[in-house]
């Protein structure tokens, strides 16, 4: 039972039941609702659950290795998501499965995902940026009580909610006077307890932490955020690779650059390496970024 000050073993395993999809039926499972979006259900919520049930409708030990996602409709927290399977294909090495998330029997989000058997070949990677530990940096709770004061009241609640998910800012952004920098930013994170020793969970965990940050990265050359500006921001697509086996309970550094933004959408991209310096993730994803006047 959560509280108002829940343990970070309680929030753990709060995102361990979020990411539990319940099997209806054959290829048929329904994802409980969050309640960490302000009423609109956070779109790597959905990413992971979308995952989960694609990953438990293989029998055998192939892996998910990639996803791509195209979000369609904003999901909404009073109602819980219902996810099909289709299954394209079944081969020696790899499996290929479609994923179809609706509410109210609208879709919301449609998926693929391709999952392989695990074998060896060649390999190389990208080296991994030298940036400060996170034992050297704040949370990125501890920046948002700092500046608590300034955040309009109605906002605070959320603003300075406990996650699931802890993250630790290279650059931590100026929430309240934004500097147009360059688009690039780094965020050591973790899930703030233990999780059980499941791969598919940790990879439905990762996918779900990618969706944090990504976005925000478009916006950085602009000098502008939700707070300052009347920013309408939603992800359009979103695409995660797994590379290599990780723990999302221990620390991984999300780096991400955008190389182009215009016509109100921003593109962005991000690596995911473990602290030994391993390449285990890569995602892409384009947003709507949309400046009103």
């Amino acid at each position: 039972m959560m509280t108002d000050h829940p343990t970070p073993a309680q929030l753990a395993q709060k995102l361990v039941e979020l990411l539990d999809v319940e099997e209806l039926d054959t290829d048929l499972y329904r994802g409980k609702r969050g309640d960490d979006g302000f009423g609109r259900v956070f779109g790597g919520q959905v990413i992971a659950q979308a995952l989960q049930a694609a990953q438990r409708s293989t029998d055998d030990p192939k892996q998910a290795h990639s996803l791509h996602a195209y979000f369609m409709r904003p999901g909404n927290e009073d109602h819980p998501i219902i996810y099909r399977v289709v299954r394209d294909f079944d081969g020696k090495s790899f499996s290929t499965r479609r994923v179809i998330a609706t509410q109210k029997g609208v879709p919301i989000l449609s998926m693929t995902c391709s999952l392989q058997l695990p074998e060896d070949g060649l390999a190389h990677q990208d080296a991994m940026p030298d940036v400060p530990p996170p034992e050297d940096l704040k949370s990125d709770l501890e920046i948002r009580l700092a500046a608590v004061d300034k955040m309009p009241e109605r906002f605070r609640a959320n603003f300075t909610r406990p996650r699931m998910v802890e993250s630790r800012p290279v650059s931590p952004r100026n929430w309240f006077q934004p500097e147009k920098q360059d688009p690039w930013q780094a965020n050591w994170f973790r899930v703030v307890a233990p999780l059980p020793d499941d791969p598919a969970l940790h990879r439905a965990v990762l996918s779900y932490a990618s969706d944090m940050s990504l976005l925000g990265t478009a916006t950085l050359p602009h000098g502008v955020n939700w707070m300052t500006h009347k920013l309408q921001s939603a992800s359009l697509d979103h695409t995660v690779w797994l590379h290599e086996p990780f723990r999302a309970d221990e620390w991984l550094l999300y780096v991400c650059d955008s190389p182009w933004a215009g016509h109100a959408r921003g593109f962005n991209r991000g690596k995911i390496f473990a602290r030994d310096g391993r390449l285990v993730a890569s995602c892409t994803q384009e947003g709507l970024i949309r400046v009103r006047e």
